[in-house]
């Protein structure tokens, strides 16, 4: 397991609310009221500091004087010394208040509030806020000769106001608070608190699911960073905007801005300021997928490096990226350099979470470390953090340490200390922490065999995670890379559970119905996982609202580690499952085994055998009571390597499945709009391309394609030179067309960027595509009823590639989307399209059917009767 991608002490790792804009508040108000010496480090570049750096902070004398504890303050919350810093700040503001120097005091409160917040302290950090903004508007009315300074203030104020506001999941109120900063600073002509507010604003945007405005709002900030000499400030600014890229997906951007951030502090000589670019590169190119780079990255951070902090933190960052890339005995080597660097950090937030990360690392390593070494480097954080009265850091080392009480099997210690982090963490409104101390609970009653509590436990983990869903593809890029290890296993393991029999007893009504729902969460979580946006709108809906007719049923195949589940779902009758003994990985290869028989070549042996198989493992328990329900539609909710697969290729012994049930895909009933096609005239728009473009290979039959649809309904036809981008998005935008037909090739791949479609002047990606085909039904009011990709395929060697083909449909906004799982003949492809529209024109014909018939037509032809041409072919959504 990773550590938690909210640790937010290392660059890897970024917390719920971008805290490089908010925390370099607290220095820039301490300049502002305290005259700092001329040629002090750029303010907004604190930020990035107060993450990495950890300068051993000494013992101030006693003194009175407020300028020196709020400076003492200010020394020990870059260390991490948050309750030290709060007992400074206290002090601080109680001699500025007796003094009557009121702009200060209410600089300090503000700082206070800040330290509140890292401690958890919610209600002390509000109203610290709140005391700090009442001197301050009361100041402005007050003060002519100080008005500029006190406007400073007030903005840098309301900027901390709104990090609040969202941590507390206050959106909408911190939206607007951190558009009040901004004005204010535009008012002032404050550049760097422009940018800031603006970054800050592009989270609250995102959580909001405003992701075009938070995309705009990063435009605004980069036109400010470019108008502004260089500077310090201006190389940290390109930091928090290459980094705010990253947490959007925009990977190439980011590096482009990041190594603009480099080149100015390279010029400037400003070692803290090459590191921090160094550390944001290293992120962003393991974010690319490329490791070898991000490790060159990391290794020149170390090497600039000028604090131990800045030290560990890329050597804990390089540390992971090896053991992500198996590249073990490099790793193993780094490990005694770690543990020694470990030993130079003083006491403080940022080596409480080092030890933290350190000890997550070594635990997926055979390493030479001791369970005992690792649990006294976890127990000794958590005293660290106890002693500096920092709740969230104790939680992080107290569930970690728990977690190798797990492994160990010593479970009563392990219970103990997960309950002890659950309760710190809850206590600090930190869902993003108790969430793994939820699940972590789950695993070790169930363990102890206490299923009834490890079931509460695993549904409040999930309940959690539902809560959360902004902030975690909101807040981190680093999650895209631990869903799988840190989020998913969460459903899975609940699934398995709920189904599990109990004293005997199958799983009751109850448990299958909750199990699905997970399933069903679990799919919208992989969605919002693979656009890194948390965008799609769940409204679960029963299946007889889906199927008025109710001949539809919903088949849930649930891979376990040790089994495989499947629940079955027809209307008006109880939902039924049953499980076969077969591993995950034994599965897989079936699964891979089919896809490969599905080649052009392959003999009929070859196929039959291992859809027969699949056949037994997904269907045959449940036929006879598909067959006395008379079901005629099957709507498969597909899970991992079977999403690769075409259902309608299933064999019983004598006939596939495609010629018993239409077939449908979905990612779950509460993606779907239950409204069926509306029986009108069809209107087409047809994009298409047959020539060479872009490296893409020509698609001559695609000529004839549209010259046959344009026989049978109603089309506007793009094609090659006309069908570019500016085009395609006129005519989508002034006609409602009820179908959308794109002949042209396309991409389907588990990375939303590596998902596309192929226009005449370029890739349009998922995303864009989505903005694209939904901005016309905002305006129109009239959805797509039908997306039709005719020439597409999943990414080769890609298992999950399938996920793009599912993140298409329901990002497109259409109703239903027909596409293909591999590049088929264009002969076929034509044919296949010219016969589905004849039969989508008959009155009562539903698209399931509409599809099946048009594959069966296929089948029956000697020449296509492979199921290569005519299984990839599926359709997903509404199959109504």
């Amino acid at each position: 397991m990773d550590v938690p991608s909210m640790v937010p002490s290392w660059k890897f790792l970024d917390k719920r609310v971008l805290r490089y804009c908010c925390l370099s508040i607290c220095a820039a108000l301490a300049a502002i009221t305290l005259s700092f010496a001329p040629g002090q480090k750029a303010l907004s570049t604190i930020a990035t500091d107060l993450e990495a750096s950890n300068a051993n902070v000494p013992i101030a004398q006693a003194t009175t004087d407020p300028v020196q504890l709020t400076q003492s303050g200010k020394a020990r919350f870059q260390a991490g010394q948050f309750a030290s810093a709060v007992r400074m700040w206290q002090q601080a503001t109680q001699e500025f208040s007796r003094r009557g120097d009121r702009l200060n005091q209410a600089a300090v409160l503000s700082n206070l509030a800040l330290a509140y917040q890292q401690l958890g302290q919610w209600a002390e950090a509000n109203a610290a806020i709140a005391d700090s903004l009442k001197i301050l508007r009361s100041q402005d009315s007050e003060l002519g000769s100080q008005k500029q300074e006190t406007q400073k203030l007030l903005a840098q104020t309301l900027n901390i106001q709104g990090g609040l506001q969202l941590a507390q999941g206050q959106t909408e109120q911190a939206l607007t608070t951190w558009q009040a900063a901004t004005k204010t600073y535009q008012q002032i002509e404050e550049a760097a608190g422009v940018t800031r507010s603006l970054i800050n604003q592009t989270q609250a945007y995102r959580a909001l699911g405003l992701y075009p405005r938070a995309k705009s709002t990063l435009a605004e900030v980069n036109q400010v960073l470019q108008q502004q000499p260089d500077s310090q400030l201006k190389a940290a600014g390109l930091v928090n905007y290459g980094d705010a890229l990253r947490l959007v997906g925009e990977l190439d951007e980011s590096e482009k801005v990041l190594q603009q951030s480099l080149a100015i502090a390279q010029r400037l000589q400003s070692p803290p300021d090459i590191t921090l670019a160094l550390l944001s590169l290293g992120n962003t190119a393991r974010a690319q997928q490329s490791p070898t780079t991000a490790l060159a990255y990391y290794q020149q951070a170390i090497a600039v490096a000028d604090t131990p902090a800045n030290v560990v933190q890329a050597q804990l960052n390089q540390l992971r990226l090896l053991i992500e890339t198996q590249q073990l005995q490099a790793a193993q080597s780094l490990v005694p350099t770690i543990r020694s660097q470990l030993e130079t950090l003083p006491p403080s937030r940022i080596a409480v979470y080092a030890r933290v990360n350190f000890t997550q690392s070594v635990m997926r390593l055979d390493s030479a470390i001791s369970s005992t070494q690792l649990a006294q480097l976890l127990a000794g954080g958590a005293q660290l953090a106890k002693e500096s009265g920092d709740q969230r850091a104790e939680s992080y080392a107290l569930g970690y340490l728990g977690e190798l009480y797990e492994r160990n099997q010593q479970l009563t210690e392990a219970k103990t200390l997960t309950d002890k982090a659950l309760l710190l963490s809850q206590l600090g409104n930190a869902p993003e922490i108790s969430y793994r101390w939820q699940w972590q609970l789950g695993r070790i009653l169930r363990s102890q065999g206490q299923l009834e509590s490890a079931v509460a436990a695993y549904r409040q983990a999930v309940k959690t995670l539902q809560s959360i869903r902004n902030e975690l593809v909101a807040s981190s890029p680093d999650i895209q890379f631990s869903f799988r290890e840190s989020v998913e296993p969460v459903y899975r393991e609940f699934v398995a559970l709920l189904l599990e029999p109990s004293n005997g007893q199958e799983a009751s009504q109850a448990n299958l119905r909750e199990a699905r729902e997970v399933i069903e969460s679990l799919q919208l979580a992989e969605l919002d996982n693979f656009f890194k946006e948390a965008c799609l709108t769940s409204n679960p809906t029963p299946l007889d609202k889906v199927d008025p007719q109710n001949t539809s049923a919903v088949i849930y195949p649930i891979i376990l580690p040790n089994r495989l589940e499947v629940v079955v779902s027809i209307p008006n009758q109880p939902l039924s499952h049953h499980a076969s003994a077969i591993s995950q990985r034994d599965l897989e290869q079936l699964a891979d085994q089919m896809r490969r028989s599905l080649r052009r070549t392959s003999t009929s042996k070859e196929r039959l055998e291992v859809a027969q198989k699949l056949y037994s493992l997904l269907i045959r328990p449940a036929e006879a009571e598909l067959t006395s329900n008379n079901i005629q539609t099957l709507a498969f909710v597909l899970d991992g390597s079977l999403k690769n697969l075409p259902m309608a290729a299933l064999h019983d012994g004598r006939k596939y499945l495609l010629e018993k049930y239409s077939i449908a895909l979905t990612p779950g009933l509460q993606l779907i709009d239950p409204r069926p096609l509306q029986q009108q005239q069809l209107k087409v728009l047809v994009g298409a391309l047959s020539e060479e473009r872009q490296g893409f290979s020509a698609l001559p039959g695609v000529e004839t394609e549209i010259q046959q649809i344009k026989t049978e309904v109603p089309s506007q036809v793009l094609f090659n030179q006309t069908f570019t981008t500016s085009t395609f998005q006129q005519q989508v935008s002034a006609t409602p067309y009820r179908v959308v037909h794109l002949a042209t090739h396309g991409q389907f791949s588990s990375n939303a960027d590596e998902t596309f479609i192929l226009t005449w002047d370029r890739r349009i990606d998922v995303k864009q595509l989505g903005e694209l085909l939904q901005a016309r039904e905002q305006e129109a009011r009239i959805p797509i009823e039908l997306l039709v990709l005719s020439a597409c395929q999943t990414a080769e060697g890609d298992k999950r590639a399938a996920l793009g083909l599912a993140g298409v449909a329901v990002r497109s906004g259409a109703r239903s989307t027909l596409a293909t799982l591999w590049a088929v003949d264009d002969q076929s492809t034509s044919q296949l399209m010219v016969q589905f529209y004849q039969e989508l024109a008959r009155s009562g014909t539903t698209k399931a059917e509409a599809l099946r018939q048009s594959q069966i037509k296929l089948l029956q032809t000697r020449q296509f009767r492979h199921p290569f041409y005519w299984a990839p072919f599926v359709l997903i959504g509404n199959w109504l």
